[in-house]
Parts: structure tokens; C-alpha cells; sequence
């Protein structure tokens, strides 16, 4: 499947929810905040939610500072 994340356009295997692809991206799914298609997404159905074809992804890190 092709989607893209933070803009960039990306094939990815099927069937991959959102959790795996933070995984392969090496991400930790506990500081990230993603939006699919608009809409975000709650840490609690990361390992729920399958991407598909077409669909746009962001992927937003938090920062600690001082």
C-alpha cells in the first residue's frame, strides 16, 4: 500500500496498523501523537487501527526542554 507520512510517500505492506509502522519507523508509540486522515488518532487504538491505501499520515514527537 502507498501512504503518506509527514508528506513523504511511502509503499508499506498491507495490513500494517499504526502501532507496527511507528515500530519499523523506530518511533515509540508512547511519545507520539499521530493524525490520520485528519483526524488523531488515540495512543489507545494504535495497535488497533490498520492503515490503507492512500491514507495520510502525521507523525508529531514530543520534546522535553528546559
Amino acid at each position: 500500500m502507498n501512504i503518506i507520512i509527514n508528506g513523504e510517500q511511502l509503499s508499506l505492506a498491507d495490513g500494517l496498523t499504526i502501532e507496527a509502522m511507528l515500530r519499523a519507523r523506530g518511533n515509540d508509540p508512547a511519545v507520539v501523537v499521530v493524525e490520520r486522515n485528519g483526524d488523531i488518532v488515540p495512543a489507545a487504538d494504535f495497535a488497533v487501527t490498520p492503515l490503507a491505501d492512500g491514507d495520510a499520515v502525521e507523525i508529531v514527537h514530543f520534546v522535553g526542554g528546559g
